[in-house]
C-alpha cells in the first residue's frame, strides 16, 4: 500500500507554515453555505453548553460570573480564529479553578490579570520557539495525577455551595479549607443539598438517555424555576453578586494591575501557561482523533497566548482549549474554526438577551454542575489503569496527585516530572545492565534469518503493513505510535507491529499502545504483535492491554506473523 499523506498535513518548506491558522487552510480549500450552516448549528449547541459552565467556573474561582462569560466570548473567538485546530473550542476551564482561586486570594484580581498577561506572553514565545512539538512528551502518570488532583480540589471547593453552608469565603489552603468546613458543618441547608443532588441527577440522566440535549443548561433552568416558585431558602447569583451580569459588551481597558509584583507572580504565570498549553494540546489530540486530521501545535500555542492576553485586557480569566466543549462541537457536526467563532458570538448574544434572568440561578445548582465536571475530569478509569502499571509509575502518579491536592499544582508538576525522569534513567540503567556482554549496536546483518525477514516483507499482501518499534516505548516517544495511522487515505486491513527490539514499556507507553489499538479498531485494522520480550509483556498484561479486541494474534517471530497476516488478509481466519 502506498504511504500517502493528506495534502493538508504535508510538511512545507516555508518557515511560517507551522503558525498558519487552520481557518486559513479551510478557507483556501473552499468553504460553502452547507459548511457555514453546519458550523452555525454546532456553534449554537456549544454556546448553550458553555453558558452555565462559564458562570460556574468563574464563581468557583472566586470572582464574578460575568468574568467567565467575558473569557468564553473573547478568548473563545480568538482561539478559533488563530488556532491550529479545526474544531477546538476555547474558554475558561475547570482546571484553572485552584490556581485562579489561590491567586485572587493572595494577590487580588489585578494580580490574576498580571499573571494571565505574563502566561499569554509565555505561550506566544513557546509557540514561536516550537515548544508545542515537545509538550506532548509529558509522562502520562504526571498528567493523570495532576488532572485527578485538580478534580478533587474542584470538588472540595464546591462543598460550601453544595451543602448551603453559612460561612465566609472558603480558604484556599487544603488544611484550612477542611477545618473551615468542619467548623460550619452544623449550618447545612437541606434545600441546597436537594438542589445539588437534583442537578446532578438531571445531568447524568439526560447524558444517558438524551445525550444530544444541553443537559447542564436544562438542569440549571429547572433548579432556577423550582427555587423561584417554591421560594427555597438558598443563595442565588443575585444574592451573592447584587451588581448582576452587565448587559453591555466589555471594553478593551486594562484594570488596575500591580506590575511591581511581576517577580512574585512569575511561578503562577508559568503554571497558567503550562496548564493552558498541555490542556489545549491534549484537547486538540482527542478532538482530531474523533474527527480525523491533525492540528498545528505551535499555531495553537500562539493562539492560546494571544487569547489569554486579550482576556486579561478585558478583565477576564485564563483560557485554554476545553475538551468537553470541543467534543460537543465535534458531535454537533462542526466542520471548521467558524463553529468556534460562532459559539463566542452567539454566547454574547444570549447573555445580552437574558442577563437580568441570570440572577435567579441558585449557586447549589452551579455546584452540582461543577461536581459532575470534576467527576468526569478525574478520569477514574485512566487512574485505575495506571495503577496496574509498574511500581515506579504508580509512585509518580500518586505523588503528583497528593501534591496537587494538598500542596500546590506547580510543586506537583515539578516533582512529578523529576520523578518520571529519574525513573526512566533507572530503567535504562537496568536495561543496559541486563544487556552486558552483547552487542547493543549490531553491524549490518548478513545472516540468512535477517535476509529471510526482508524477503518475507516483500511477499506481504497489499493490504498488510509492517512497522517496527526499536528502543524503549516510554513517555517521551509513546505518542509517536498514533502517527502511524495518520498517513493513510485507506488504512490497511492488517498491521504487524514488531516489538522485538523494545527492551521496556512504561505506563505511558502502554497507555499510548491502548489508544493506538482503540483507533485501529475504529478503522477496522487487525493488529498482530510480534516479538514481545519479557518486561513489555509483563507491563502490558498487568495493564490489560493484551486483551484488546483489535489484537487478533501474537507471534514469536516474523515468519509466524507473516503467515497469520496472510491468512487474515485472504479471509482464511
Amino acid at each position: 500500500m502506498d504511504r500517502k499523506t493528506a495534502p493538508d498535513e504535508r510538511a512545507t518548506q516555508h518557515p511560517m507554515s507551522p503558525f498558519v491558522p487552520k481557518l486559513a487552510t479551510v478557507l483556501r480549500r473552499g468553504y460553502g453555505f452547507p459548511d457555514l450552516r453546519a458550523d452555525l448549528i454546532a456553534g449554537l449547541t456549544v454556546a448553550v453548553v458553555a453558558l452555565p459552565l462559564a458562570m460556574a467556573i468563574a464563581i468557583a474561582s472566586g470572582t464574578t460570573p460575568d468574568k467567565g462569560i467575558v473569557t468564553a466570548v473573547v478568548a473563545g473567538f480568538l482561539i478559533s480564529l488563530l488556532g491550529g485546530s479545526r474544531v477546538q473550542i476555547g474558554g475558561p476551564t475547570a482546571a484553572f479553578i485552584p490556581v485562579v482561586f489561590v491567586t485572587i486570594e493572595r494577590f487580588g484580581h489585578g494580580g490574576l490579570l498580571l499573571a494571565t498577561l505574563m502566561a499569554g506572553g509565555m505561550l506566544i514565545l513557546a509557540g514561536l520557539l516550537r515548544v508545542g512539538t515537545w509538550m506532548r512528551y509529558m509522562p502520562k502518570p504526571v498528567i493523570t495525577g495532576f488532572t485527578a488532583g485538580i478534580a478533587v480540589s474542584i470538588a472540595l471547593s464546591q462543598i460550601k455551595d453544595a451543602l448551603g453552608l453559612e460561612m465566609g469565603p472558603v480558604p484556599a489552603e487544603f488544611r484550612a479549607r477542611i477545618e473551615a468546613y468542619a467548623q460550619h458543618w452544623d449550618s447545612v441547608t437541606p434545600a441546597a443539598i436537594v438542589l445539588t443532588a437534583a442537578t446532578i441527577a438531571v445531568v447524568v440522566a439526560m447524558r444517558r438517555w438524551r445525550p444530544t440535549s444541553p443537559s447542564m443548561l436544562i438542569a440549571i433552568l429547572a433548579a432556577s424555576v423550582a427555587t423561584l416558585l417554591l421560594g427555597l431558602p438558598v443563595e442565588t447569583i443575585a444574592i451573592r453578586f447584587p451588581e448582576g451580569i452587565p448587559s453591555v459588551i466589555p471594553s478593551l481597558a486594562l484594570p488596575s494591575i500591580p506590575f511591581e509584583r511581576a517577580a512574585e507572580l512569575l511561578p503562577t504565570a508559568f503554571t497558567i501557561a503550562f496548564l493552558a498549553g498541555v490542556e489545549s494540546l491534549l484537547s486538540a489530540v482527542v478532538a482530531h482523533g474523533m474527527c480525523g486530521g491533525r492540528h498545528r501545535s505551535n499555531a495553537e500555542l500562539v493562539a492560546q497566548g494571544v487569547a489569554n492576553v486579550a482576556s486579561a485586557s478585558v478583565g477576564g480569566l485564563p483560557a485554554t482549549g476545553a475538551l468537553a466543549r470541543t467534543a460537543t462541537n465535534v458531535r454537533a457536526g462542526a466542520r471548521s474554526p467558524v463553529a468556534g467563532m460562532a459559539h463566542a458570538v452567539l454566547l454574547l448574544v444570549i447573555v445580552l438577551s437574558v442577563a437580568p434572568m441570570i440572577g435567579y440561578v441558585p449557586l447549589a445548582a452551579l455546584a452540582g454542575v461543577l461536581l459532575v465536571v470534576a467527576w468526569n475530569m478525574a478520569e477514574l478509569e485512566s487512574f485505575r489503569h495506571l495503577m496496574r502499571g509498574p511500581v515506579g509509575d504508580r509512585i509518580v502518579l500518586l505523588t503528583t496527585f497528593v501534591l496537587t491536592v494538598a500542596v500546590d499544582l506547580t510543586v506537583a508538576i515539578e516533582v512529578g516530572v523529576v520523578l518520571a525522569a529519574l525513573l526512566f534513567m533507572h530503567r535504562m540503567a537496568s536495561v543496559v545492565e541486563i544487556a552486558q556482554g552483547v552487542q547493543l549496536v549490531e553491524p549490518e546483518p548478513e545472516d540468512t534469518e535477517a535476509q529471510g525477514d526482508r524477503d518475507a516483507r516483500r511477499g506481504l499482501p497489499k493490504d498488510v503493513e509492517v512497522y517496527e518499534v526499536a528502543g524503549p516505548l516510554f513517555f517521551a516517544v509513546a505518542n509517536r505510535l498514533d502517527d502511524l495511522l495518520d498517513q493513510y487515505f485507506q488504512p490497511p486491513k492488517v498491521l504487524i507491529l514488531r516489538l522485538g527490539r523494545v527492551p521496556l514499556i512504561d505506563a505511558s507507553g502502554a497507555t499510548a499502545l491502548m489508544q493506538f489499538l482503540e483507533r485501529a479498531g475504529r478503522l477496522g485494522i487487525c493488529v498482530i504483535l510480534e516479538g514481545l520480550t519479557d518486561q513489555p509483556r509483563r507491563t502490558l498484561e498487568a495493564m490489560h492491554a493484551l486483551r484488546h479486541p483489535s489484537i487478533v494474534g501474537e507471534a514469536g517471530d516474523f515468519a509466524t506473523a507473516r503467515r497469520l497476516a496472510s491468512e487474515i488478509s485472504s479471509g482464511q481466519r
